[in-house]
Order: structure tokens, then C-alpha cells, then sequence
């Protein structure tokens, strides 16, 4: 644990309540329960299960990016395995319809030749979705499932349906093929809390993927969480401690982003069109309480955010020609602002 004192930071940003601090260790030990069920299965991947779990106990969404063959649906899949809760999984397709996604009116016959109209729910209704592909989908049912990720609700016919708590959605995407793909609009992609991005594993990783997965049938996980554990420590994260400094370090580092701003450093003008909006700083506080709670940690530290600062801001920040044309892209352009920002 990396905080067995509170000091003058954790002070002037709030003590936790003594049943808090005991819920932290008990979050601390069951991510550490979760990690370890989840290595029985998947080889390698810590940093993206890490980010997967900030996202899960921070109530934000992921956007999964890597080539084919990474296991971003098994890990999923299996993640799904250890939290009881209900999954779905959405193949998305060029034909897909919002109706596919959050269901529809059926005429159902009542007897005495009596119908009536009965609304069948689409596979939305879960608490974990994976949307496979999302940038495979037409745009309207890309705005549908959107809807429904900042809203946790759908509309169908004029009647609001409500989803259940906790409601998470994984989108993956391919970066490699772009043949017949709608790339989500930069004010959907603001909606994802992280862009994951998940690499070529390590030789080592990669045989013992192999001895693990060519022999008998991959183990079933335990369930570790249900329902109410999950939005009990979504609620404990929100009530971590984060000082003043660290307020004010997450909206300077957002603002240094946008071009047009005062912060922003003169190398980025020419090479950024847009950067994040506030909802970047808010996702930036929410990932460092996650984080600090997961590792143990009564309060939130610089640490904390710089570890995440590239998920939050990479599918934030759009280049110009000029950067695309040098070959600089937005990970480094942020790697370069946490570099720098004071």
C-alpha cells in the first residue's frame, strides 16, 4: 500500500471516513482477486485489464483498439465471467439497425383475437456490452448505442426504457482495415472515457500464449463480484480524496491542448486542430481516484494521473496535416505535454 500516512496533502483534500478507508483495502484485495483469475486465462495484457478496471469502478466507457488477434473479445469476455453480471455481446455490421441494438415493438396475439404490442429487449439490456467492431455500424446505430452509453437509457417508439446499474460498454475497433468502416465522429469519441490500446505481445508472452491455448479447453472463471459490490465501490471511488494541486494540474494539462488557447505551448500550435474539452478533466480526476483506490491508496497523487493521461487525452487531441505529414501523432504529442507541464 502506498499511503499508510495520510499527510498535509490528503488534509487539505479531505479525510476518508474510517469505514472508507477499511473499503479501499477490501477493493484493493478483491482487484488483486481479479487480476490474479483473470492470469489463468490471459497471458500478459496487466496495463489493460488495470485500465479496463479504472474504467469499470469510474462509471466510464472503453474503446478497445488493437489488430486482430489480441483477445480484446476474450478478455472481455472473460472478465465478464468473473463479475456476475448480465453480458451481451454485439456483432456490429454495414446493416446493423438501431432496433437490433435496443429492441422493438412485437404484435403479440393476447387470445379471443385480441393483439397487443409487446417491446422485446435488445441485447443494450446488460450490464456489461461488448460492442464488437462499433466502427463497422452505420452512423445512426452508432448514435443509438452512444445515446444509450451517456444516457443509460434508450428510446424506442416515444417509451423510455431505463438500463439497470451498473451499465459498460467495451467498444473495440479495428485500426487496420478501414474498408467499409464509419469512423465515430470526434463528439462520440469524447464519450469514451479511454482509448486502450492493446499491443504485440512480449516472445515469452507469445509462447506461453500458445502452450495455454492449444491444449485442453480454457478454464471457467469464479464469479468474484455481483451487482451491488460493483456500485458500492463506484460509489467509495467517487468519495477518494484528490488535493487541490492535483485539481489544478488536470485542468492545466487539458488546456494546454487546445491551439487556440493561452496555455498552450508554441510547438503544438501547428501541429494540433482541436484538443480535449472539460470532459477530459473530469475523466482525468475520476481515472486517478480509481487508480489510487485499486492500488490502495487513501488519496489521489500526481502518479495517479500521469498514468492515465494518455487514455484520457490521445482520442481527445486531432492533428493537422502538418503533424500527420511529419509523422507525429497525438500519444506523443501528449507524452510530450506531460513532459512538460509544471
Amino acid at each position: 500500500m502506498r499511503d499508510s500516512e495520510i499527510g498535509t496533502g490528503a488534509l487539505a483534500a479531505g479525510r476518508l471516513a474510517d469505514n472508507d478507508v477499511a473499503a479501499i483495502d477490501r477493493l484493493r484485495e478483491a482487484y488483486a482477486a481479479l487480476r490474479g483469475e483473470l492470469r489463468r486465462v490471459i497471458v500478459g495484457q496487466d496495463a489493460v485489464v488495470e485500465r479496463m478496471a479504472i474504467c469499470l469502478f469510474a462509471r466510464g466507457h472503453a474503446l478497445l483498439m488493437g489488430v486482430p488477434g489480441l483477445a480484446k473479445t476474450l478478455l472481455v469476455s472473460k472478465l465478464s465471467e468473473t463479475l456476475s453480471l448480465r453480458f451481451s455481446r454485439i456483432q456490429f455490421t454495414p446493416d446493423l439497425m438501431p432496433m437490433d441494438i435496443t429492441g422493438t415493438d412485437i404484435l403479440q396475439e393476447r387470445g379471443a383475437g385480441r393483439r397487443e404490442f409487446e417491446f422485446v429487449r435488445g441485447p443494450v439490456f446488460a450490464n456489461i456490452v461488448l460492442a464488437d467492431e462499433i466502427n463497422r455500424a452505420p452512423p445512426k446505430t452508432q448514435a443509438a448505442m452512444l445515446e444509450a452509453m451517456q444516457e443509460h437509457k434508450v428510446t424506442v417508439n416515444g417509451q423510455v426504457f431505463h438500463l439497470d446499474p451498473p451499465f459498460w460498454v467495451l467498444a473495440t475497433q479495428n485500426p487496420v482495415e478501414q474498408e467499409g468502416t464509419y469512423p465515430l465522429p470526434e463528439a462520440q469519441l469524447d464519450r469514451f472515457m479511454f482509448l486502450i490500446e492493446l499491443d504485440y505481445p512480449s516472445e515469452a508472452e507469445e509462447i506461453e500464449i500458445a502452450r495455454t491455448t492449444t491444449g485442453d479447453e480454457a478454464p471457467r472463471l469464479n464469479p468474484l463480484m455481483a451487482a451491488p459490490d460493483i456500485l458500492a465501490h463506484q460509489s467509495l471511488v467517487r468519495r477518494v480524496p484528490v488535493p487541490d494541486h492535483i485539481y489544478a494540474y488536470a485542468a492545466r494539462l487539458v488546456r494546454m491542448t487546445r491551439p487556440a488557447g493561452d496555455s498552450a505551448p508554441a510547438w503544438l500550435k501547428p501541429l494540433v486542430a482541436w484538443g480535449a474539452g472539460p470532459r477530459a478533466v473530469q475523466y482525468l480526476i475520476l481515472g486517478a481516484k480509481a487508480r489510487a483506490a485499486l492500488l490502495g491508496s487513501y488519496m489521489v497523487r500526481l502518479d495517479d494521473v500521469h498514468e492515465i493521461a494518455a487514455a484520457v487525452l490521445t482520442h481527445r487531441i486531432i492533428t493537422t496535416f502538418a503533424a500527420q505529414a511529419e509523422g507525429i501523432d497525438a500519444k506523443q504529442i501528449v507524452r510530450r505535454l506531460i513532459a512538460e507541464c509544471p
